[in-house]
């Protein structure tokens, strides 16, 4: 059964870092790209960043651009999300996602995650 569950977000003043993990189970999470969604109040899901089974990873938006840093661990499969210089607009809960293929390039479409963790809510207060 596959199981992804995230921790460590929380409430923090604007400018606060938080690491964001990802617990993965059930799957063979070393050949699997995975990615990290959120959802802010009141908006739709946006893609924040992904990573592939070697490490390479897709462009960051530009909202998050210089302060987030996605990474993974093959060996614990975990993969995490580093959050710097938070701001009030990076509010929201966010979501690990794995890939339905193995091997796959970081630029997999969002259509293609196959299986979601619950999310971990971040409240950034200004």
């Amino acid at each position: 059964q596959v199981q992804l569950v995230e921790s460590g977000g929380g409430l923090v003043q604007a400018g606060a870092s938080l690491r964001l993990s990802c617990a993965a189970s059930g799957f063979s999470f070393s050949t699997t790209t995975m990615a990290w969604f959120r959802r802010a109040p009141g908006k739709g899901r946006e893609f924040v960043v992904a990573i592939n089974w070697a490490g390479s990873t897709t462009e960051y938006p530009d909202s998050v651009k210089g302060r987030f840093t996605i990474s993974r661990d093959n060996a614990k499969n975990m993969m995490y999300l580093q959050m710097n210089s938070l701001k009030p607009e990076d509010t929201a809960v966010y979501y690990c996602a794995s890939a339905r293929d193995q091997y796959g390039s970081a630029y997999t479409p969002p259509g293609e995650y196959e299986h979601w963790g619950q999310g971990t809510q971040v409240t950034v207060s200004s």
